[in-house]
């Protein structure tokens, strides 16, 4: 990749970086996602549970990465992040290393709340008493 001599800005419209952090933060989901999937963190909770991420939203300058995660079926999400965190800088210099991108970005893992609400809403639904007043338009309590 030729090196821009000196410019600090590139003349990228927003459009054009915006995809960017896109293609990046898409890049850098699949790298972690292969590492998981293929089992090449030696951590016994990370073996232990199938972890998806879900989406990694990269900063505007691509020094920062938000990892959003999730276990399957939510379950010990805790542990599981504080696993996926433990081995950050593990994580860092793969995503560096096969990407070759100019920073190493700092990954923080978060976990990915977007299910939790759709999970709260099917529970709910579930529920018989809920599916009960449903299905009788809310009849006795």
């Amino acid at each position: 990749m030729p090196h821009m001599g000196g410019m600090k800005h590139s003349p990228a419209s927003p459009e054009t970086r915006s995809v960017r952090l896109l293609k990046v933060g898409e890049q850098v989901r699949h790298v972690i996602s292969e590492l998981l999937a293929r089992q090449q963190v030696h951590d016994e909770v990370l073996s232990a549970h199938c972890v998806s991420v879900t989406e990694v939203r990269m900063s505007p300058d691509l020094r920062q990465a938000s990892v959003y995660v999730k276990p399957l079926l939510g379950v010990d999400e805790a542990e599981v992040l504080k696993a996926l965190r433990t081995h950050t800088a593990f994580f860092q210099r793969e995503v560096a290393s096969r990407l070759k991108l100019k920073y190493a970005a700092k990954l923080q893992f978060r976990p990915d709340e977007s299910f939790d609400e759709a999970g709260r809403i099917d529970a709910l639904l579930a529920d018989p008493r809920v599916a009960r007043d449903l299905g009788q338009g809310g009849g006795e309590a």
